[in-house]
C-alpha cells in the first residue's frame, strides 16, 4: 500500500499569518509535533511580504464516506452509472455496487480518497464505512487498515455505519447483530446510523435509542444521518434525538464524546421559533451536539415531494446563519465523492468553502474566514479532535497541522497570481500544487518549487 513520504520539520520560516503584519517563524517540538513557538521572522535578505506563503490550520473532513468513494471512476461499476439521478436509484445502485466490493477494491479507492484529501491539506477525517448483510465487515476491516497505514499523515476516525435498516425489513435484525459486533472494536471511534431508512417512524426512533445507548456503553461518538427530506408532513426527528440525549444524560458534563447530526435538510423548513427552541434545548441542557451541512449531496439529492409542485427546489442547512444567528455548532463536509449520491465535486474541502460563498450569499471577508473555519478548525472540533474553540489563529501548544498556500504559476505561462489572505484562498482556491501540508510536525513531500525556502 503506497503511503505519502513524510519528513520531520523543525521550523517553518517566513510565513504570513491571518490578521498579522510582517512574517513569522513557527518552531515545532520534535517531542510531540506541537507548535513550540511563533516568533517574528528575522530576514537575512529582503523578501517582500507578498511572496511569503500564507499559513493556516489544516483542513478536516467532518463527514465523508470512505468505502463508497470513486465508484464512478472504477470500470467494474460502469454498468451502475446513474440513468435517472434520483435518491432511490442512488440507494439501489449503491447496494448493487456493494455486492461487488472486495478488500483490494476498497483499499484502492480508499487510497485515492486519502491521497487526494491529504494533498489538498486534510489532516483529519471522520470516515464512514458500512456494516450490513451485504458487505458484512469487509468495509470496516478495509477502513481499519487504511486508518493504520495513513495515521501519520491523517487522523482517520472510523464510523461503523448502518446505512440500511437495523429495526425493520427482512435484514434488519441481521444488520443490527453485525453492528453490535462492529461497534465494540477498539479501532471504531463512532457509531453511525440512518434512522430515516427504517420503514416506520417508530422503528427510526428505536434506531436512535439503540445508537445512543451503545455509544454511551462503548464510549464512542455518535453520528446520525438525519431528517434528509424537505417534507413538512414528515416529523423532524431532531427533537427525538435531543429528548433521547437528555433522558440518557448525555451532556458535556458526563462525557467528552460528541453527537453529530448530518444533512438535516428538513430543518431548513423551520421558522424562527423552532430555530430558537432548538438552540435553547442544546445550550440549556449542555448537549455536545454539532450539525454538518453537506451541500454537494444535499443540493443534488434533497428535493421536496413532487406533489408540492416545485421539485426544482433544493435544501441544505444554512450553516453560517446557524452559527451567527443562533449560536449553534456547525460545519460543512464533502460527504461523497464520485458516486451516485454525489457524482460531482472533488475531495478538496476548500472547494466546498468556495461553493458556500454562493450558497449562503456570503461574500464578505469575515464570511470567507468563517467558511474556512467550517472546513478546518470548527470541523475538527465538531468531530471531537480538538477543543470547541474556533478561529484561524495558530497558537503555541497546538498540534502542528498546518497548511501553507504559495503563489505559484499553474498556467504554464510563467505567470503566478496572488490570493490575498484567507478570503483570497476561499474565493478562488489555489491548486494543490501550490499547497504544502504539515501533519503533526511532518511535512508531506512538497510539490511546490518554493517549499525549500521555508522548511528547516
Amino acid at each position: 500500500m503506497p503511503l505519502p513520504s513524510l519528513t520531520p520539520v523543525k521550523s517553518i520560516q517566513n510565513v504570513r499569518l491571518p490578521g498579522k503584519d510582517s512574517t513569522w517563524d513557527i518552531t515545532i517540538s520534535p517531542r510531540d509535533g506541537t507548535i513550540a513557538s511563533i516568533t517574528p521572522h528575522q530576514p537575512q535578505d529582503h523578501h517582500p511580504i507578498s511572496t511569503a506563503p500564507l499559513a493556516l490550520p489544516a483542513l478536516t473532513h467532518p463527514h465523508i464516506h470512505l468505502d463508497k468513494a470513486f465508484i464512478h471512476n472504477t470500470p467494474e461499476y460502469a454498468h451502475l452509472l446513474p440513468s435517472t439521478g434520483t435518491f432511490a436509484e442512488a440507494l439501489s445502485s449503491t447496494t448493487a455496487a456493494k455486492r461487488q466490493f472486495t478488500r483490494a477494491d476498497l483499499l484502492r479507492r480508499g487510497e485515492w480518497l486519502l491521497a487526494g484529501s491529504v494533498s489538498a491539506g486534510v489532516t483529519a477525517m471522520r470516515a464512514f464505512v458500512e456494516v450490513d448483510q451485504t458487505v458484512n465487515l469487509t468495509c470496516l476491516e478495509a477502513g481499519i487498515t487504511l486508518k493504520k497505514g495513513w495515521k501519520d499523515a491523517c487522523a482517520v476516525q472510523i464510523v461503523s455505519f448502518a446505512q440500511d435498516p437495523i429495526f425493520s425489513g427482512e435484514y434488519g435484525e441481521g444488520n443490527r447483530q453485525l453492528m453490535e459486533e462492529a461497534v465494540r472494536r477498539p479501532q471504531v471511534d463512532v457509531i453511525g446510523t440512518t434512522p430515516y431508512v427504517e420503514s416506520t417512524v417508530e422503528a427510526g426512533k428505536r434506531n436512535i435509542e439503540w445508537a445512543v445507548e451503545r455509544a454511551l456503553e462503548c464510549d464512542k461518538h455518535v453520528d446520525f444521518h438525519l431528517d434528509y427530506n424537505l417534507d413538512t408532513k414528515t416529523e423532524a426527528l431532531v427533537w427525538f434525538v435531543l429528548r433521547t440525549l437528555k433522558e440518557k444524560r448525555w451532556t458535556v458534563h458526563s462525557t467528552d464524546k460528541r453527537v453529530m447530526l448530518g444533512h438535516c435538510t428538513r430543518l431548513t423548513l423551520f421558522g424562527e421559533e423552532e430555530w430558537g427552541r432548538l438552540a435553547r434545548e442544546i445550550r440549556e441542557n449542555a448537549l455536545p451536539v454539532s450539525f454538518v451541512g453537506l451541500p454537494t449531496s444535499d443540493m443534488y439529492m434533497a428535493s421536496p415531494p413532487s406533489e408540492m409542485g416545485h421539485d426544482r427546489s433544493r435544501g441544505t442547512l444554512q450553516v453560517l446563519n446557524m452559527i451567527n444567528k443562533h449560536g449553534l455548532d456547525a460545519a460543512i463536509g464533502i460527504n461523497n465523492v464520485g458516486n451516485a449520491f454525489t457524482p460531482w465535486g472533488s475531495e478538496d474541502p476548500l472547494s466546498l468553502a468556495c461553493l458556500g460563498v454562493g450558497i449562503y450569499q456570503a461574500g464578505t471577508q469575515a464570511n470567507a474566514e468563517l467558511l474556512y473555519e467550517c472546513v478546518s478548525t470548527r470541523a475538527r472540533a465538531a468531530i471531537g479532535l480538538s477543543s470547541p474553540a474556533s478561529g484561524l489563529a495558530l497558537s503555541k501548544g497546538d498540534q502542528a497541522d498546518i497548511l501553507l498556500f504559495h503563489d505559484v504559476d499553474n498556467t504554464g505561462c510563467g505567470v503566478s497570481r496572488p490570493r490575498h489572505g484567507v478570503a483570497g484562498v476561499v474565493w478562488d482556491p489555489p491548486p494543490k500544487a501550490g499547497r504544502d501540508v504539515v501533519a503533526g510536525g511532518l511535512l508531506k513531500a512538497p510539490t511546490c518549487p518554493r517549499s525549500a525556502d521555508h522548511f528547516v
